[in-house]
């Protein structure tokens, strides 16, 4: 009796699975270079973006801590000068009147003066007083009869009858003054009251 030999050409089954290609993995865990774009990036780069915006946030700081401390030093120095402003200006009107002192201490002294002697003097003094004042603009107001009323510069004491126009100055009682413009003091006047009916 022969024996018969199995020639089947039907691949065993381990050998199907060897013959067949692996199925392509649909669940992402293989990469792709679309992915591997949209990578964030390495923590070195974000690292280096850090220090770069610390740093930038100091220079800041240092900036406006110089500038505070700049516009400090700056008003500081301001009050300084105005405060040396000041008392240089009341020195500077102190000894221009200095001298008015001296006529006035001066003209006391004498003795025998004639009533002339005593008006020069006055005169005199009454000059330099005036000298004085001008030095540092202070400037008299004295409006003359028939100017118009100005109540910036002027205050009325009282309206009388006059022949001429109504609130025009009729007469000034006493002079008013002027600082660099700026009244100090109005002068006292008189006013033109309006015709009656």
């Amino acid at each position: 009796m022969t024996e018969h030999t199995h020639s089947d050409s039907t691949p065993a089954p381990e050998q199907a699975e060897q013959a067949c290609p692996p199925a392509p993995q649909t669940d992402g865990a293989t990469p792709t270079a679309a992915a591997q774009a949209e990578t964030p990036p390495p923590a070195e780069a974000a690292h280096a973006e850090l220090a770069a915006l610390r740093q930038r946030v100091a220079e800041l700081n240092d900036q406006l801590l110089r500038a505070l401390a700049d516009a400090d030093n700056t008003r500081r120095r301001a009050e300084e000068e105005m405060a040396k402003a000041r008392k240089f200006a009341v020195e500077q009107l102190a000894e221009s009147l200095l001298p008015v002192v001296d006529s006035l201490e001066a003209g006391l002294n004498v003795q025998e003066a004639t009533l002339e002697q005593l008006r020069e003097g006055m005169q005199a003094t009454l000059r330099q007083l005036v000298s004085a004042l001008q030095r540092h603009k202070i400037t008299p107001i004295a409006p003359a009869a028939g100017e118009r009323f100005d109540p910036h510069q002027h205050q009325a004491i009282s309206m009388v009858p006059a022949e001429q126009p109504a609130n025009t100055v009729v007469a000034t009682l006493q002079k008013g003054y002027l600082i660099h413009e700026r009244v100090l003091r109005p002068a006292l006047v008189t006013v033109a009251a309006p015709a009656s009916a």
